[in-house]
This record gives structure tokens, C-alpha cells and sequence, in this order.
């Protein structure tokens, strides 16, 4: 089925833009026969001309644009046709009314109806067009499920009666559902399993990263019984560094809380999204961190190349210090830094810095003071490795201990480490794995409550913190 998602998606883009060429045409042909038969008093002859062919592209670029940012091409073969229809109409009312202003307000018009029934044209045009192509292409998909000529290998964790249950329930609809189950994941060591007798038994809980990729699996669904919830977050958090879709039995207090959606007549299962925020802002985030790091690079170019000139000055060594570090889900990437240490600084092993650190230079103390080492960074930022805003990146050894204390520390590699963040902001720099243990409280509230506006404050207070010369 992975094989066939980039043509999946292709055949979305092709006939989305083949509905906004269709609609935009019959705008144009609107506006001829109508707005300017109006105007002229007889109908121009209508002429496809560059105006036409401008207005083509553009709306076409536009509306694949749309759909790109707002996320629709992401998890292409599943999803409720009902749901994609009203996301469909969303997009397409947000969408005309841009069109609106950009390529119709400046039309002459006899009365401000022709306003309105340029506009209402257009989008009932891109609307209905859009949608009776995605509905084409999602029941074709949903025909191909029921078919089973396309599922999603899906692993059950649990062992006993709730894991049987919910099986049970599942193979009943997976002429709708599409799980092929292609094994489980038990929480507990034991000898007999319940639902052994209908699945093969891949593995205990702490085996994931291998089981799901040794089966490409793309699903998971956890179904523990009562006395084994102590272990769920244990499994969560085994679950952070992949990319599967995770779902779970709720219990009672789930329901009457609502944390259960009806999405479905099946089984009432709570999906647990690894989407931290919307993919509008997403896109926004990147495309901010992209421009603020160049202008930031060209603007500080002068500074840039003072610290480099004063770090080769300060000590023997090079300029630049690269070093290991943990990235999005765990992939590892090297960081990079001004050298604000002496070149032999970890010749006995990893160690954390302190504010009296012997290890630091002296032009070291003043970078670090204004953050100045952090400065290449933007470059990690430019390459995608890092964001401006993040929980700052661990080494793998780092990682370990941390882990030790905090399993839930996963939590921060769901997304892009950071050259600042909350964490940095309210506690500063962690001189053991104690303070980093404290420290990822902070980056954990940021990462709950995500969004541009809380990026924006804690770039300000980040701001405020260098020109006052509180780094360490």
C-alpha cells in the first residue's frame, strides 16, 4: 500500500487542479457573457487570452497551495467522504473569498449584485467541482478496502479478554475498517495468551521499534485489561519515535469526558495523534523560521564574522564545534555551535557545563553570556535539523539517563529540537540530569500548548534575556 501513496496523491493534485481550471473558466465565461454584456451591451466575443491563461495558473497554484498548507494530501487513504466533503466546502469558501479580492473586486461592475454573483459563481464552481472528483477518488479507495485489495497492518498490544473482544469486533469490519491484523504485542510475561489462538504472539511491549518495523506496520491499537494500565504510558512512550497511527479502548471516564468521538458505527476507540499542531501552522512555523533565520544571518553578518575571528583568537582550535545531537523522533544530526571550550574539553567523556566551568574559554564566558555560540545554529534551522523554537536537542547519552529518570522525556522528540525554548526561557541551561529533568517540564507545557502565538513569546522573552546578558 506505501507504494502507492505518492500516486495517490497525485491523482488528488491532478484533479484539483483540474477543478480549479474548470471553475475559473467558467468565471471567465461568466464575466464575459454577463458582467461585460452588461457593461458593452452585447456579448464580446470570448477570447482565451493571456489574461485568461494568467488567471488559470494562478488559481490553479493558489488552490493547491490551499490544500497543501491546510494538510488535505496528508494520510490520503484514510478518511470519512462525509468529513471530506465539509473540509472541502471550507476550503473552498476561505479560498473564493481570496480569489475574490485578488482577481474579481477590481472588475467594472453595473451594480454591486454582480458582485455577489460573481462571487457565489466561483465558489459553487470550485466547490462542486472539487468535491464530486474527491468523492470519485474516495470511493474508489473505500471499494478497494472493502475489496481488500488495500488494508493497513495493524498490531494489537494486549493479550487477554479486552484484546479477544476488540479483535473479534474488528474482523467484522474490516470490509470497512481495512486492519489486517498481522500479529500482538503482549504487556505482561506469561506462558498462555487468550488471543493467541487467532494472532501470532511478535513480541513484548519493549520490542515495538523492532516489531513495527520488521512488519511495516502502520496501525496500532492498544487493548489492556484494567489491572495492566499502569502500563500504558510505559507503551505510549514507545510509541512516540514512530510514525504509526495509535489508537486505544477508552474507559468510562474517557466517554463521559468526551474524549470519544463518533466517527464511526464500529468500535469506539480514542486515537491518540502524533499531530502536535494544525498543519496550516506547521507550514507557517517553517516558513518563519526560514526567512527569520536568512535575514537574521545576512543583518548579524558582521557579528557572525567578529565571533569567528575572536574564537580563533581565543584559543588554539577550530572556529566551529560540532557535536551528535537528537533530532525529530530521534534521528540524529550534528549541531552546530561557535567553540566556547577548550578543544581537549571532553577528552575524559561527555560532561555537563557549569557556570564555573574551567573548560570554558574566556571570550567563551562572554559568548555564552549573549548567546552568541548559538549563532550557527540558524544554519541547522536553514537544513530543517532544528526549528527556532523547540525544546533544546540531547545527546544519545544524555538521552539514556534522562530516560532513566523520566520515561516520558520521548514526549519532546515528537517535534523539532530548538535554539531556544520554554524550557530555556523559565530555567536556563541544566548543569546535571537532575536540573534537565526539571527543565523538561517547561518543554513539555510548550509542546501541550504549541502554536505560533506561544513561539512569538518565547522568541520576545528570549530577546530580552540576550540584550540583558542573562545566559550562562
Amino acid at each position: 500500500m506505501k507504494k502507492n501513496v505518492r500516486l495517490q496523491v497525485a491523482k488528488y493534485v491532478f484533479f484539483d487542479g483540474l477543478a480549479s481550471i474548470i471553475s475559473y473558466t467558467l468565471l471567465y465565461y461568466f464575466r464575459k457573457t454577463v458582467i461585460e454584456t452588461t457593461k458593452l451591451g452585447v456579448t464580446p466575443e470570448i477570447i482565451f487570452d493571456k489574461r485568461y491563461l494568467f488567471g488559470i495558473a494562478f488559481t490553479t497554484l493558489f488552490w493547491l497551495l490551499i490544500y497543501w498548507i491546510t494538510g488535505f494530501y496528508q494520510d490520503i487513504f484514510r478518511r470519512s467522504r462525509l468529513r471530506e466533503i465539509a473540509q472541502t466546502f471550507n476550503q473552498a469558501l476561505f479560498g473564493s473569498v481570496i480569489v475574490f479580492f485578488i482577481l474579481i473586486l477590481d472588475d467594472w461592475v453595473a451594480s454591486y449584485r454582480d458582485y455577489y454573483e460573481s462571487f457565489f459563481t466561483y465558489f459553487i464552481a470550485i466547490f462542486l467541482t472539487t468535491a464530486i472528483f474527491r468523492f470519485m477518488l474516495s470511493t474508489a479507495t473505500n471499494r478497494n478496502i472493502q475489496k481488500r485489495k488495500l488494508w493497513f497492518n495493524t498490531l494489537l498490544i494486549g493479550s487477554n479478554e479486552k484484546a479477544v473482544a476488540l479483535y473479534n469486533e474488528l474482523q467484522k469490519q474490516r470490509r470497512t475498517t481495512g486492519n489486517y491484523f498481522v500479529g500482538f504485542a503482549s504487556v505482561q510475561q506469561k506462558i498462555d495468551f487468550l488471543v493467541e489462538k487467532d494472532l501470532p504472539h511478535l513480541g513484548g511491549y519493549r520490542e515495538l521499534g523492532r516489531i513495527i518495523k520488521e512488519h511495516g506496520i502502520e496501525e496500532v491499537i492498544i487493548a489492556i485489561e484494567s489491572q495492566e494500565h499502569g502500563m500504558i504510558e510505559e507503551v505510549i512512550n514507545s510509541l512516540e519515535d514512530t510514525s504509526v497511527r495509535v489508537k486505544i479502548i477508552p474507559d468510562m471516564y474517557d466517554i463521559i469526558s468526551g474524549q470519544v468521538r463518533m466517527q464511526s458505527l464500529g468500535a469506539p476507540l480514542i486515537e491518540i495523534k502524533h499531530e502536535i499542531i494544525a498543519p496550516w501552522q506547521q507550514v507557517t512555523k517553517r516558513v518563519f523560521d526560514v526567512t527569520f533565520s536568512l535575514l537574521l544571518l545576512i543583518i548579524l553578518s558582521p557579528m557572525f564574522i567578529f565571533t569567528a575571528v575572536m574564537t580563533r583568537l581565543s584559543s588554539p582550535g577550530p572556529i566551529f564545534y560540532r557535536q551528535k545531537r537528537l533530532g525529530l523522533h530521534g534521528k540524529e544530526f550534528n549541531i552546530i555551535k561557535f567553540r566556547s571550550m577548550f578543544s581537549d574539553a571532553e577528552k575524559t567523556g561527555p560532561q555537563l557545563s557549569s557556570e564555573e566551568d574551567e573548560r570554558i574559554t574566556p571570550w567563551g564566558r562572554v559568548m555564552r553570556k549573549y548567546r552568541l555560540d548559538e549563532l550557527p545554529q540558524f544554519l541547522n534551522v536553514i537544513t530543517g535539523e532544528m526549528s527556532i523554537i523547540g525544546p533544546r536537542p540531547e545527546r544519545q547519552f544524555y538521552k539514556d539517563l534522562i530516560l532513566a529518570k523520566a520515561p516520558h522525556y520521548r514526549h519532546v522528540q515528537k517535534v523539532k529540537p530548538g535554539i531556544t525554548s520554554w524550557g530555556m526561557v523559565k530555567f536556563g541551561y541544566a548543569e546535571n540530569v537532575d536540573e534537565m529533568v526539571e527543565r523538561l517540564k517547561y518543554d513539555l507545557i510548550y509542546i501541550e500548548n504549541m502554536n505560533l502565538l506561544n513561539d512569538f513569546k518565547i522568541l520576545f522573552y528570549t530577546v530580552v534575556i540576550v540584550l540583558q546578558g542573562r545566559g550562562k
